[in-house]
Protein backbone atom coordinates (compact mmCIF):
# COMPACT_ATOMS: atom_id res chain seq x y z
CA UNK A 1 0.00 0.00 0.00
CA UNK A 2 1.25 3.50 -0.85
CA UNK A 3 0.79 6.09 1.85
CA UNK A 4 0.89 9.84 1.78
CA UNK A 5 3.73 11.78 3.42
CA UNK A 6 1.55 12.90 6.29
CA UNK A 7 0.84 9.38 7.52
CA UNK A 8 -2.35 8.09 9.13
CA UNK A 9 -4.24 11.38 9.68
CA UNK A 10 -3.49 12.66 6.18
CA UNK A 11 -4.93 9.54 4.55
CA UNK A 12 -8.26 10.32 6.17
CA UNK A 13 -7.99 13.99 5.18
CA UNK A 14 -7.55 12.87 1.56
CA UNK A 15 -10.60 10.65 1.98
CA UNK A 16 -12.75 13.57 3.15
CA UNK A 17 -11.73 15.57 0.09
CA UNK A 18 -12.61 12.55 -2.06
CA UNK A 19 -16.00 12.18 -0.37
CA UNK A 20 -16.79 15.85 -0.97
CA UNK A 21 -15.90 15.44 -4.66
CA UNK A 22 -18.03 12.31 -4.92
CA UNK A 23 -20.93 14.14 -3.28
CA UNK A 24 -20.94 17.18 -5.57
CA UNK A 25 -20.43 15.24 -8.83
CA UNK A 26 -23.12 12.67 -8.03
CA UNK A 27 -25.46 15.36 -6.73
CA UNK A 28 -25.49 16.93 -10.18
CA UNK A 29 -26.99 13.73 -11.63
CA UNK A 30 -30.24 14.15 -9.68
CA UNK A 31 -30.43 17.77 -8.51
CA UNK A 32 -31.37 18.98 -11.99
CA UNK A 33 -34.51 16.80 -12.16
CA UNK A 34 -36.69 19.17 -10.15
CA UNK A 35 -35.30 22.16 -12.08
CA UNK A 36 -36.49 20.94 -15.48
CA UNK A 37 -39.87 22.76 -15.40
CA UNK A 38 -38.08 26.04 -14.55
CA UNK A 39 -35.50 25.48 -17.32
CA UNK A 40 -38.26 24.68 -19.78
CA UNK A 41 -40.18 27.88 -19.05
CA UNK A 42 -37.16 30.17 -18.63
CA UNK A 43 -35.29 29.11 -21.78
CA UNK A 44 -38.26 27.82 -23.81
CA UNK A 45 -36.41 24.49 -24.02
CA UNK A 46 -37.94 21.53 -25.83
CA UNK A 47 -37.86 17.82 -24.86
CA UNK A 48 -34.62 17.17 -26.78
CA UNK A 49 -32.79 20.04 -25.08
CA UNK A 50 -34.09 19.01 -21.66
CA UNK A 51 -32.96 15.44 -22.25
CA UNK A 52 -29.50 16.72 -23.21
CA UNK A 53 -29.36 18.69 -19.96
CA UNK A 54 -30.18 15.58 -17.91
CA UNK A 55 -28.75 12.70 -19.90
CA UNK A 56 -25.88 14.55 -21.60
CA UNK A 57 -24.19 14.90 -18.22
CA UNK A 58 -24.58 11.17 -17.58
CA UNK A 59 -23.34 10.21 -21.05
CA UNK A 60 -20.22 12.39 -20.86
CA UNK A 61 -19.63 11.25 -17.27
CA UNK A 62 -19.64 7.61 -18.36
CA UNK A 63 -17.55 8.22 -21.47
CA UNK A 64 -14.70 9.89 -19.57
CA UNK A 65 -14.47 7.31 -16.79
CA UNK A 66 -12.35 4.61 -18.42
CA UNK A 67 -9.65 6.79 -20.04
CA UNK A 68 -9.47 8.87 -16.86
CA UNK A 69 -9.08 5.72 -14.78
CA UNK A 70 -6.34 4.38 -17.04
CA UNK A 71 -4.44 7.67 -17.08
CA UNK A 72 -4.77 7.94 -13.31
CA UNK A 73 -3.37 4.43 -12.82
CA UNK A 74 -0.49 5.34 -15.13
CA UNK A 75 0.61 8.12 -12.78
CA UNK A 76 -1.62 11.06 -13.60
CA UNK A 77 -4.04 10.79 -10.70
CA UNK A 78 -3.17 14.08 -8.98
CA UNK A 79 -3.12 16.11 -12.21
CA UNK A 80 -6.46 14.69 -13.33
CA UNK A 81 -7.97 15.34 -9.90
CA UNK A 82 -6.99 19.02 -10.01
CA UNK A 83 -7.98 19.40 -13.68
CA UNK A 84 -11.34 17.78 -13.01
CA UNK A 85 -12.06 20.15 -10.12
CA UNK A 86 -11.20 23.23 -12.17
CA UNK A 87 -13.21 22.01 -15.15
CA UNK A 88 -16.22 21.17 -13.00
CA UNK A 89 -16.26 24.68 -11.55
CA UNK A 90 -15.85 26.38 -14.93
CA UNK A 91 -18.59 24.38 -16.64
CA UNK A 92 -20.90 24.76 -13.65
CA UNK A 93 -20.50 28.50 -14.20
CA UNK A 94 -21.16 28.08 -17.93
CA UNK A 95 -24.32 26.08 -17.15
CA UNK A 96 -25.56 28.67 -14.68
CA UNK A 97 -25.22 31.60 -17.10
CA UNK A 98 -26.31 29.74 -20.27
CA UNK A 99 -28.61 31.96 -22.41
CA UNK A 100 -30.44 29.10 -24.15
CA UNK A 101 -31.12 25.38 -23.91
CA UNK A 102 -28.54 24.36 -26.49
CA UNK A 103 -25.62 26.07 -24.76
CA UNK A 104 -26.83 24.74 -21.43
CA UNK A 105 -26.78 21.21 -22.85
CA UNK A 106 -23.24 21.68 -24.22
CA UNK A 107 -22.03 23.05 -20.88
CA UNK A 108 -23.57 20.04 -19.14
CA UNK A 109 -21.67 17.71 -21.48
CA UNK A 110 -18.35 19.25 -20.46
CA UNK A 111 -19.40 19.30 -16.82
CA UNK A 112 -19.99 15.55 -17.15
CA UNK A 113 -16.53 15.07 -18.66
CA UNK A 114 -15.04 16.87 -15.65
CA UNK A 115 -16.96 14.62 -13.27
CA UNK A 116 -15.72 11.60 -15.24
CA UNK A 117 -12.13 12.78 -14.75
CA UNK A 118 -12.62 13.05 -10.99
CA UNK A 119 -14.45 9.91 -9.93
CA UNK A 120 -11.90 7.26 -11.03
CA UNK A 121 -9.25 9.13 -9.06
CA UNK A 122 -11.47 8.96 -5.97
CA UNK A 123 -11.84 5.17 -6.27
CA UNK A 124 -8.16 4.75 -7.10
CA UNK A 125 -7.06 6.81 -4.11
CA UNK A 126 -9.23 4.79 -1.73
CA UNK A 127 -7.82 1.56 -3.16
CA UNK A 128 -4.28 2.98 -2.95
CA UNK A 129 -4.37 4.44 0.55
CA UNK A 130 -6.46 1.86 2.43
CA UNK A 131 -6.44 -1.91 2.77
CA UNK A 132 -8.35 -4.70 4.49
CA UNK A 133 -11.12 -3.65 6.87
CA UNK A 134 -10.08 0.01 6.59
CA UNK A 135 -10.74 -0.11 2.86
CA UNK A 136 -14.22 -1.46 3.55
CA UNK A 137 -14.92 1.42 5.94
CA UNK A 138 -13.59 3.95 3.43
CA UNK A 139 -15.76 2.53 0.65
CA UNK A 140 -18.64 2.47 3.14
CA UNK A 141 -18.29 6.21 3.63
CA UNK A 142 -18.02 6.66 -0.14
CA UNK A 143 -21.16 4.58 -0.69
CA UNK A 144 -23.00 6.60 1.95
CA UNK A 145 -21.93 9.76 0.15
CA UNK A 146 -23.20 8.50 -3.23
CA UNK A 147 -26.51 7.31 -1.81
CA UNK A 148 -27.15 10.45 0.21
CA UNK A 149 -26.17 12.82 -2.62
CA UNK A 150 -28.41 11.02 -5.13
CA UNK A 151 -31.36 11.09 -2.76
CA UNK A 152 -30.77 14.65 -1.54
CA UNK A 153 -30.43 16.07 -5.06
CA UNK A 154 -34.16 16.69 -5.54
CA UNK A 155 -34.45 18.11 -2.01
CA UNK A 156 -31.60 20.58 -2.42
CA UNK A 157 -32.81 21.49 -5.90
CA UNK A 158 -36.26 22.20 -4.51
CA UNK A 159 -34.83 24.35 -1.70
CA UNK A 160 -32.68 26.36 -4.11
CA UNK A 161 -35.57 26.99 -6.51
CA UNK A 162 -37.86 27.94 -3.60
CA UNK A 163 -35.32 30.49 -2.32
CA UNK A 164 -34.17 31.91 -5.66
CA UNK A 165 -37.52 31.81 -7.44
CA UNK A 166 -38.85 29.68 -10.31
CA UNK A 167 -37.57 31.98 -13.07
CA UNK A 168 -33.83 31.96 -12.27
CA UNK A 169 -33.62 29.48 -9.41
CA UNK A 170 -32.49 26.74 -11.78
CA UNK A 171 -29.32 28.74 -12.49
CA UNK A 172 -28.28 28.48 -8.83
CA UNK A 173 -28.66 24.72 -9.02
CA UNK A 174 -25.43 24.86 -11.06
CA UNK A 175 -23.79 27.97 -9.62
CA UNK A 176 -23.84 26.56 -6.09
CA UNK A 177 -21.06 24.18 -7.15
CA UNK A 178 -18.57 27.02 -7.59
CA UNK A 179 -18.02 28.00 -3.91
CA UNK A 180 -17.85 24.31 -3.00
CA UNK A 181 -15.06 23.69 -5.51
CA UNK A 182 -13.33 26.91 -4.43
CA UNK A 183 -13.09 25.49 -0.90
CA UNK A 184 -12.03 22.01 -2.04
CA UNK A 185 -9.35 23.03 -4.53
CA UNK A 186 -6.69 24.25 -2.04
CA UNK A 187 -7.15 21.12 0.08
CA UNK A 188 -6.87 18.89 -2.99
CA UNK A 189 -3.72 20.73 -4.11
CA UNK A 190 -2.12 20.22 -0.70
CA UNK A 191 -3.33 16.74 0.23
CA UNK A 192 -3.72 14.58 -2.88
CA UNK A 193 -0.46 12.61 -3.13
CA UNK A 194 1.98 13.03 -5.99
CA UNK A 195 2.21 10.07 -8.37
CA UNK A 196 4.52 7.18 -7.60
CA UNK A 197 7.53 7.33 -9.91
CA UNK A 198 7.44 4.37 -12.31
CA UNK A 199 10.59 3.33 -14.11
CA UNK A 200 10.60 2.17 -17.73
CA UNK A 201 8.48 3.28 -20.68
CA UNK A 202 4.84 4.20 -20.14
CA UNK A 203 2.46 2.60 -22.62
CA UNK A 204 -1.04 3.80 -23.31
CA UNK A 205 -3.47 1.50 -25.10
CA UNK A 206 -5.03 4.18 -27.31
CA UNK A 207 -6.89 1.68 -29.51
CA UNK A 208 -8.40 0.01 -26.46
CA UNK A 209 -9.49 3.37 -25.06
CA UNK A 210 -11.16 4.31 -28.36
CA UNK A 211 -12.93 0.95 -28.66
CA UNK A 212 -14.22 1.10 -25.10
CA UNK A 213 -15.34 4.69 -25.69
CA UNK A 214 -17.29 3.65 -28.80
CA UNK A 215 -18.87 0.79 -26.87
CA UNK A 216 -19.89 3.15 -24.06
CA UNK A 217 -21.42 5.69 -26.47
CA UNK A 218 -23.23 2.99 -28.44
CA UNK A 219 -24.73 1.43 -25.33
CA UNK A 220 -25.77 4.70 -23.68
CA UNK A 221 -26.74 7.03 -26.52
CA UNK A 222 -30.07 5.48 -27.55
CA UNK A 223 -31.21 5.52 -23.95
CA UNK A 224 -30.07 9.01 -23.02
CA UNK A 225 -31.71 10.44 -26.15
CA UNK A 226 -35.08 8.91 -25.32
CA UNK A 227 -37.52 11.67 -24.42
CA UNK A 228 -40.80 9.75 -24.65
CA UNK A 229 -42.03 12.22 -27.30
CA UNK A 230 -41.59 11.53 -31.04
CA UNK A 231 -38.30 9.66 -30.62
CA UNK A 232 -36.52 8.46 -33.76
CA UNK A 233 -36.57 4.61 -33.81
CA UNK A 234 -33.26 4.66 -35.74
CA UNK A 235 -31.45 5.60 -32.51
CA UNK A 236 -31.55 1.94 -31.46
CA UNK A 237 -29.02 1.10 -34.18
CA UNK A 238 -26.44 2.63 -31.86
CA UNK A 239 -26.77 -0.51 -29.75
CA UNK A 240 -25.20 -2.49 -32.58
CA UNK A 241 -22.19 -0.17 -32.41
CA UNK A 242 -22.05 -0.62 -28.65
CA UNK A 243 -22.22 -4.41 -28.72
CA UNK A 244 -19.83 -4.63 -31.67
CA UNK A 245 -17.38 -2.21 -30.05
CA UNK A 246 -17.46 -4.21 -26.82
CA UNK A 247 -16.76 -7.45 -28.69
CA UNK A 248 -13.87 -6.00 -30.70
CA UNK A 249 -12.50 -4.35 -27.56
CA UNK A 250 -12.49 -7.70 -25.72
CA UNK A 251 -10.50 -9.36 -28.53
CA UNK A 252 -8.10 -6.43 -28.81
CA UNK A 253 -7.49 -6.24 -25.06
CA UNK A 254 -6.56 -9.93 -24.83
CA UNK A 255 -4.10 -9.62 -27.73
CA UNK A 256 -2.66 -6.33 -26.46
CA UNK A 257 -2.13 -7.73 -22.98
CA UNK A 258 -0.28 -10.76 -24.38
CA UNK A 259 1.96 -8.65 -26.64
CA UNK A 260 2.54 -5.50 -24.58
CA UNK A 261 1.14 -6.14 -21.11
CA UNK A 262 -0.52 -2.77 -20.60
CA UNK A 263 -4.14 -3.21 -21.70
CA UNK A 264 -6.71 -0.64 -20.55
CA UNK A 265 -8.35 -3.32 -18.47
CA UNK A 266 -6.25 -6.38 -17.80
CA UNK A 267 -8.15 -9.50 -18.98
CA UNK A 268 -7.04 -11.10 -15.72
CA UNK A 269 -9.21 -8.53 -13.92
CA UNK A 270 -12.13 -9.35 -16.20
CA UNK A 271 -11.46 -13.00 -15.43
CA UNK A 272 -12.22 -12.44 -11.75
CA UNK A 273 -15.78 -13.65 -11.16
CA UNK A 274 -15.99 -11.33 -8.13
CA UNK A 275 -15.31 -8.34 -10.39
CA UNK A 276 -17.66 -9.45 -13.19
CA UNK A 277 -20.54 -10.24 -10.86
CA UNK A 278 -20.04 -7.02 -8.92
CA UNK A 279 -20.05 -4.94 -12.11
CA UNK A 280 -23.19 -6.68 -13.42
CA UNK A 281 -24.97 -6.32 -10.08
CA UNK A 282 -24.10 -2.61 -9.95
CA UNK A 283 -25.41 -2.05 -13.48
CA UNK A 284 -28.75 -3.69 -12.77
CA UNK A 285 -29.10 -2.03 -9.38
CA UNK A 286 -28.43 1.49 -10.63
CA UNK A 287 -31.02 0.98 -13.39
CA UNK A 288 -33.61 0.47 -10.66
CA UNK A 289 -32.09 2.66 -7.92
CA UNK A 290 -31.99 5.79 -10.10
CA UNK A 291 -35.49 5.14 -11.38
CA UNK A 292 -37.04 5.11 -7.92
CA UNK A 293 -36.58 8.86 -7.50
CA UNK A 294 -37.65 9.63 -11.05
CA UNK A 295 -40.96 7.78 -10.66
CA UNK A 296 -41.68 9.28 -7.26
CA UNK A 297 -40.82 12.82 -8.44
CA UNK A 298 -42.94 12.50 -11.58
CA UNK A 299 -45.90 11.15 -9.65
CA UNK A 300 -45.78 13.67 -6.80
CA UNK A 301 -45.28 16.73 -9.02
CA UNK A 302 -47.33 15.83 -12.10
CA UNK A 303 -50.13 13.82 -10.53
CA UNK A 304 -50.41 14.77 -6.87
CA UNK A 305 -49.53 18.46 -7.26
CA UNK A 306 -46.55 18.69 -4.93
CA UNK A 307 -44.02 21.50 -5.32
CA UNK A 308 -40.41 20.59 -6.18
CA UNK A 309 -39.44 21.05 -2.54
CA UNK A 310 -42.29 18.89 -1.24
CA UNK A 311 -41.51 16.16 -3.76
CA UNK A 312 -37.84 16.27 -2.81
CA UNK A 313 -38.57 16.03 0.92
CA UNK A 314 -40.38 12.73 0.40
CA UNK A 315 -37.00 11.24 -0.57
CA UNK A 316 -35.26 12.50 2.59
CA UNK A 317 -35.90 9.32 4.65
CA UNK A 318 -34.26 7.31 1.87
CA UNK A 319 -31.18 9.55 2.06
CA UNK A 320 -30.90 9.37 5.85
CA UNK A 321 -31.45 5.61 6.04
CA UNK A 322 -29.07 5.00 3.14
CA UNK A 323 -26.32 7.07 4.71
CA UNK A 324 -26.57 5.37 8.10
CA UNK A 325 -26.73 1.85 6.72
CA UNK A 326 -23.86 2.50 4.26
CA UNK A 327 -21.66 3.69 7.11
CA UNK A 328 -22.52 0.62 9.20
CA UNK A 329 -22.21 -1.81 6.31
CA UNK A 330 -18.76 -0.43 5.46
CA UNK A 331 -17.66 -1.75 8.83
CA UNK A 332 -19.57 -5.02 8.47
CA UNK A 333 -18.69 -6.04 4.91
CA UNK A 334 -15.34 -7.58 5.91
CA UNK A 335 -17.22 -9.95 8.21
CA UNK A 336 -20.46 -10.62 6.33
CA UNK A 337 -19.49 -10.15 2.70
CA UNK A 338 -21.98 -10.90 -0.10
CA UNK A 339 -24.87 -11.96 2.24
CA UNK A 340 -24.96 -8.34 3.43
CA UNK A 341 -25.55 -7.17 -0.16
CA UNK A 342 -28.23 -9.81 -0.74
CA UNK A 343 -30.03 -8.70 2.43
CA UNK A 344 -29.84 -5.08 1.30
CA UNK A 345 -31.28 -5.91 -2.13
CA UNK A 346 -34.13 -7.75 -0.44
CA UNK A 347 -34.97 -4.65 1.59
CA UNK A 348 -34.81 -2.42 -1.50
CA UNK A 349 -37.11 -4.82 -3.34
CA UNK A 350 -39.57 -4.80 -0.44
CA UNK A 351 -39.52 -1.00 -0.22
CA UNK A 352 -40.06 -0.45 -3.95
CA UNK A 353 -42.82 -3.05 -4.07
CA UNK A 354 -44.56 -1.27 -1.18
CA UNK A 355 -44.15 2.06 -3.01
CA UNK A 356 -45.75 0.55 -6.11
CA UNK A 357 -48.77 -0.62 -4.10
CA UNK A 358 -49.09 2.77 -2.40
CA UNK A 359 -48.96 4.70 -5.67
CA UNK A 360 -51.66 2.52 -7.20
CA UNK A 361 -53.98 2.50 -4.19
CA UNK A 362 -53.60 6.02 -2.76
CA UNK A 363 -53.70 7.82 -6.11
CA UNK A 364 -53.50 11.61 -5.92
CA UNK A 365 -54.42 12.15 -2.27
CA UNK A 366 -51.66 14.57 -1.19
CA UNK A 367 -52.31 14.32 2.54
CA UNK A 368 -51.49 10.59 2.67
CA UNK A 369 -49.49 9.60 -0.40
CA UNK A 370 -46.37 11.62 0.50
CA UNK A 371 -45.93 10.32 4.07
CA UNK A 372 -46.75 6.77 2.99
CA UNK A 373 -44.18 6.85 0.20
CA UNK A 374 -41.62 8.33 2.59
CA UNK A 375 -42.07 5.27 4.83
CA UNK A 376 -41.60 2.87 1.92
CA UNK A 377 -38.51 4.76 0.78
CA UNK A 378 -37.11 4.57 4.33
CA UNK A 379 -37.06 0.77 4.01
CA UNK A 380 -35.57 0.94 0.51
CA UNK A 381 -32.91 3.40 1.70
CA UNK A 382 -31.86 1.16 4.57
CA UNK A 383 -31.33 -1.61 2.04
CA UNK A 384 -29.58 0.61 -0.50
CA UNK A 385 -26.84 1.49 1.95
CA UNK A 386 -26.00 -2.22 2.17
CA UNK A 387 -25.62 -2.52 -1.60
CA UNK A 388 -23.56 0.21 -3.28
CA UNK A 389 -20.38 0.43 -1.18
CA UNK A 390 -20.21 -3.23 -0.05
CA UNK A 391 -20.69 -4.37 -3.64
CA UNK A 392 -17.84 -2.12 -4.79
CA UNK A 393 -15.61 -3.37 -1.97
CA UNK A 394 -16.33 -6.99 -2.92
CA UNK A 395 -15.87 -6.37 -6.64
CA UNK A 396 -12.47 -4.69 -6.18
CA UNK A 397 -11.18 -6.86 -3.33
CA UNK A 398 -8.90 -8.97 -5.54
CA UNK A 399 -8.03 -6.27 -8.11
CA UNK A 400 -4.35 -5.14 -8.01
CA UNK A 401 -3.81 -1.55 -6.87
CA UNK A 402 -2.18 -0.74 -10.22
CA UNK A 403 -5.51 -1.46 -11.96
CA UNK A 404 -7.76 0.00 -9.27
CA UNK A 405 -8.62 3.24 -11.04
CA UNK A 406 -9.63 1.70 -14.34
CA UNK A 407 -11.39 -1.26 -12.67
CA UNK A 408 -13.38 1.15 -10.50
CA UNK A 409 -14.10 3.15 -13.66
CA UNK A 410 -15.56 0.09 -15.38
CA UNK A 411 -17.88 -0.47 -12.43
CA UNK A 412 -18.96 3.17 -12.58
CA UNK A 413 -19.47 2.94 -16.35
CA UNK A 414 -21.83 0.06 -15.65
CA UNK A 415 -23.63 2.22 -13.12
CA UNK A 416 -23.97 5.08 -15.62
CA UNK A 417 -25.19 2.72 -18.35
CA UNK A 418 -27.65 1.20 -15.89
CA UNK A 419 -28.92 4.65 -14.90
CA UNK A 420 -29.36 5.63 -18.56
CA UNK A 421 -31.23 2.42 -19.38
CA UNK A 422 -33.43 2.67 -16.30
CA UNK A 423 -34.36 6.31 -16.87
CA UNK A 424 -35.09 5.68 -20.55
CA UNK A 425 -37.33 2.68 -19.96
CA UNK A 426 -39.13 4.33 -17.06
CA UNK A 427 -39.86 7.50 -19.04
CA UNK A 428 -41.13 5.46 -21.97
CA UNK A 429 -43.39 3.36 -19.76
CA UNK A 430 -44.68 6.38 -17.82
CA UNK A 431 -45.46 8.60 -20.81
CA UNK A 432 -46.66 5.61 -22.81
CA UNK A 433 -49.14 4.84 -20.06
CA UNK A 434 -50.43 8.40 -20.06
CA UNK A 435 -50.71 8.37 -23.86
CA UNK A 436 -52.76 5.17 -23.72
CA UNK A 437 -55.31 6.85 -21.43
CA UNK A 438 -54.13 5.58 -18.04
CA UNK A 439 -54.37 7.97 -15.13
CA UNK A 440 -51.24 9.25 -13.39
CA UNK A 441 -51.31 6.66 -10.61
CA UNK A 442 -51.60 3.77 -13.05
CA UNK A 443 -48.82 5.14 -15.29
CA UNK A 444 -46.56 5.66 -12.26
CA UNK A 445 -47.35 2.16 -11.03
CA UNK A 446 -46.33 0.66 -14.36
CA UNK A 447 -43.09 2.64 -14.29
CA UNK A 448 -42.44 1.49 -10.73
CA UNK A 449 -42.66 -2.12 -11.94
CA UNK A 450 -39.62 -1.39 -14.11
CA UNK A 451 -37.59 -0.38 -11.06
CA UNK A 452 -38.75 -3.51 -9.25
CA UNK A 453 -37.67 -5.64 -12.20
CA UNK A 454 -34.17 -4.18 -12.32
CA UNK A 455 -33.66 -4.55 -8.56
CA UNK A 456 -34.88 -8.15 -8.83
CA UNK A 457 -32.25 -8.83 -11.51
CA UNK A 458 -29.58 -7.40 -9.21
CA UNK A 459 -30.82 -9.66 -6.42
CA UNK A 460 -30.56 -12.73 -8.68
CA UNK A 461 -26.97 -11.78 -9.59
CA UNK A 462 -26.16 -11.34 -5.90
CA UNK A 463 -27.54 -14.78 -5.03
CA UNK A 464 -25.63 -16.39 -7.91
CA UNK A 465 -22.40 -14.72 -6.79
CA UNK A 466 -23.01 -15.78 -3.19
CA UNK A 467 -23.49 -19.41 -4.23
CA UNK A 468 -20.40 -19.22 -6.44
CA UNK A 469 -18.28 -17.91 -3.59
CA UNK A 470 -19.50 -20.61 -1.25
CA UNK A 471 -18.96 -23.34 -3.85
CA UNK A 472 -15.39 -22.15 -4.46
CA UNK A 473 -14.77 -21.80 -0.73
CA UNK A 474 -13.47 -18.26 -1.15
CA UNK A 475 -13.17 -15.93 1.82
CA UNK A 476 -15.33 -12.89 1.45
CA UNK A 477 -13.78 -9.53 0.81
CA UNK A 478 -10.76 -9.19 2.98
CA UNK A 479 -8.14 -9.67 0.27
CA UNK A 480 -5.59 -6.92 0.36
CA UNK A 481 -4.84 -6.34 -3.31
Amino acid sequence: MTDTPGGEPQRWHVLWVCLAVGFVTTLDVSIVNVALPSIESSLDAGPTELQLVVAGYTLAFGLALVPAGRLGDAGGRRRLFIAGLVGFALFSLASGVAPDGTLLGVARLFQGVSAGLLNPQVVGLIQQLFSGAERGRAFGLFGATIGVSTALGPVLGGVIIALAGPEDGWRWVFLVNIPVIAVLLPFAWRLVPAPVVRHGPRRLDVVGLVLLGLATVGLMLPFVTTTGVDDDPARWWWLALGVGGAGVAAVWERRYQRRVGAAVLDPQVLGLSSFRNGALLGTAYFAGFTGIFLVVTLHLQDDVGYSPLQAGLVGTPFAVASGVSAWLSGRAVARWGRPLVVLGLGLVLAGTAAADVLVRTLGDRPEVVGPALAGALLVAGAGSGMVIAPNQTLALAHVPVGSAGVAGSMIQVGQRVGSAVGVSVILSVYYGGLASGADGAAASGRAMLVTIGFVAVALVVGVVDLRSRRAEGRGEPAADA
